[in-house]
């Protein structure tokens, strides 16, 4: 018997889609066989299987939310409702007006999940906006029969410094500023890029990408148009627009090319104006799949392993942007299923992963990781996500989660595998309690890959093979690549990164070694012998096999 005052529960996702004669329950069955082994979203399993289209679960996620849907086919965007939206809007967040009506405007979404987007348009065209849901094919092809081609960041740029823009707070809100953002927010998905930097100097104003870890410059903008759109970034992320003497942190949520991205928002005053970084979070551009990571068989396999812990630590270390979060939220994917309680502690949380309780740190307020994570072992969780382990008390506080029968995956800064051990140490965390917790070190890195459309083999010379010294067997006799540049690569060479990853699992030998308060170089040596590959010797293999080059394995590894 249910509570005459409860609301009825919303209907599954594959209940929907089978009410529709879209799929049958053979296809449900399957693919939530495919989530339970490889995580993701049903919807998702769905169609990479080929039982239904995007544009299907779209509409049935619309049907789930309560939503209303539209048919593009029969209905047609009024004049009035396509001039109230900016074309390079329209293009940027995949949305097209319908109509008005009175005050509020009504447009068409591909994704129902988008509406992070309508307090954007409410603010840009003045109307209440509310959306429905249609087929985004169609979306797309109206917006281009509608508002004409795309246009280019240096239209934008030329549009925004001929207009009369007046003060900052007007300037952020008029429609050239406003376009010239999403120009460069669209470009900048477009590429890849994970991070946007705006720089002010005395006398210039730059735009930089920072696409596979390396920055490229785009067109620069006039210097007056610094101001206009720092300030309509911090509109977006709902900063003070009036205080430009200190440092701001704030986020975006957004939708571009129907894509769910969020923007961290950084603003810095400097000596010549106030600058601002933007990490773009694309949620569509990683994939949470241990697959996907470019991971050798054994190392996948290690990694599977891992997540099937039933207690114990397993760190994930490497310098800042070097994957660590990818890899430990694909392998909380892999372990995420009905039976396992997972929780996690973020500062800040970049993902959403459905089925796993994800808590933020704020400092201000008290809510660290060592206080979070003592909360989180009253939870009755099976497996735990540490953030960062930066202090003694988070790591003493893991130390303890493991040794009451919980998995703690955290991640940690050091250089290699071997050198975490000292470096819990130095915390503070005594030897016996790591040697009885630590399970394994992954240590990883970055490289970037040869681009595949302007890929060129060679034979490396002695030369090459000098500069790697006893490692040079790895490579010598092998067919080498490079890219040579073209414009899909930016002219260079480089397309997309791989991963390089050195396991150290941690065996008798090494628990031995940890409780004598043995030295990094015992460790490394007693990890070597018992199988682990450094990094280096995983950078010259996937050089071996073409997927990057010698320059970037010794850019990113120690001998």
């Amino acid at each position: 018997m249910t509570d005459g005052g409860s609301s009825p529960a919303r209907p599954l996702l594959g209940q929907v889609l089978k009410a529709r004669g879209i799929i049958r329950e053979s296809q449900v069955q399957a693919a939530l066989a495919e989530q339970r082994t490889h995580g993701g979203l049903i919807g998702q399993a769905l169609v990479e299987m080929g039982a239904c289209t995007a544009g299907d679960i779209a509409l049935a996620l619309a049907e789930q939310a309560g939503m209303e849907t539209v048919d593009l086919t029969s209905e047609r965007p009024t004049e009035e409702a396509v001039g109230t939206i900016d074309g390079s809007a329209a293009h940027a967040y995949g949305v097209l007006p319908l109509r008005l009506e009175g005050d509020v405007l009504l447009v068409a979404l591909a994704d129902p999940m988008n509406t992070a987007v309508l307090e954007d348009l409410s603010f840009t065209t003045g109307y209440e906006t509310r959306a429905v849901v249609a087929d985004g094919e169609l979306i797309r092809s109206l917006v281009l029969e509608l508002y004409g081609e795309e246009s280019t960041l240096a239209d934008a740029i030329a549009d925004a410094a001929n207009a009369s823009l007046g003060d900052a707070e007007s300037a952020a809100q008029s429609k050239p500023v406003v376009r010239l953002l999403n120009s460069i927010l669209h470009r900048a998905i477009r590429d890849r890029a994970s991070d946007v930097h705006f720089e002010v100097y005395e006398d210039v104003f730059r735009i930089r990408y920072r696409v596979d870890g390396a920055l490229y410059e785009v067109e620069a903008p006039p210097p007056h148009l610094a101001v206009p759109l720092v300030s309509r970034i911090k509109v977006m992320a709902d900063l003070d627009i009036t205080e430009a003497r200190v440092p701001q942190d704030g986020r975006i949520e957004l939708a571009i090319d129907g894509r769910p991205v969020d923007l961290r928002v950084a603003t810095l005053p400097g000596a010549s104006g106030e600058g601002c970084v933007m990490r773009v979070l694309d949620r569509s551009a990683v994939s949470l799949d241990l697959q996907a990571l470019g991971l050798q068989p054994h190392d996948e396999a290690a990694l599977r392993a891992m997540t099937n812990l039933p207690h114990g630590i397993v760190l994930v270390t490497g310098p800042t942007g070097s994957g660590k979060t990818t890899t430990l939220y694909a392998m909380l994917s892999e372990a995420n299923s009905p039976d396992t309680k997972i929780i996690t502690v973020e500062d800040p949380v970049e993902y959403d992963i459905d089925g796993i309780v994800q808590v933020p740190i704020n400092d201000e307020i008290g809510v660290t990781y060592a206080s979070v994570l003592r909360s989180i072992l009253r939870q009755d969780p099976d497996k735990i996500l540490v953030g960062e382990i930066r202090d003694q008390e988070t790591g003493a506080t893991a130390v303890e989660a493991s040794l009451t029968g919980h998995t703690v995956f955290a991640t940690i800064h050091t250089n290699d595998a071997p050198s975490t051990v000292t470096r819990l140490v130095d915390m503070g965390v005594e030897p016996f309690l790591i040697s009885a917790t630590l399970e394994s070190v992954v240590a990883q890195r970055l490289v970037r890959s040869v681009c595949p459309d302007c890929r060129v083999e060679f034979e490396p010379d002695e030369d090459v093979l000098m500069e790697l010294g006893p490692d040079a067997d790895l490579v010598r006799g092998r067919t080498l690549s490079y890219g040579k540049g073209c414009d899909k690569c930016h002219h260079t060479g480089y397309r997309g990164r791989t991963g390089l990853f050195e396991i150290m699992t941690i065996d008798d030998e090494i628990r031995r070694l940890i409780e004598a308060n043995a030295s990094i170089e015992e460790l490394r040596e007693a990890a070597l012998t018992g199988g682990m590959r450094s990094l280096r010797e995983a950078g010259l293999r996937a050089a071996a096999e073409g997927r990057t080059t010698i320059e970037e394995v010794l850019r990113e590894t120690l001998v």
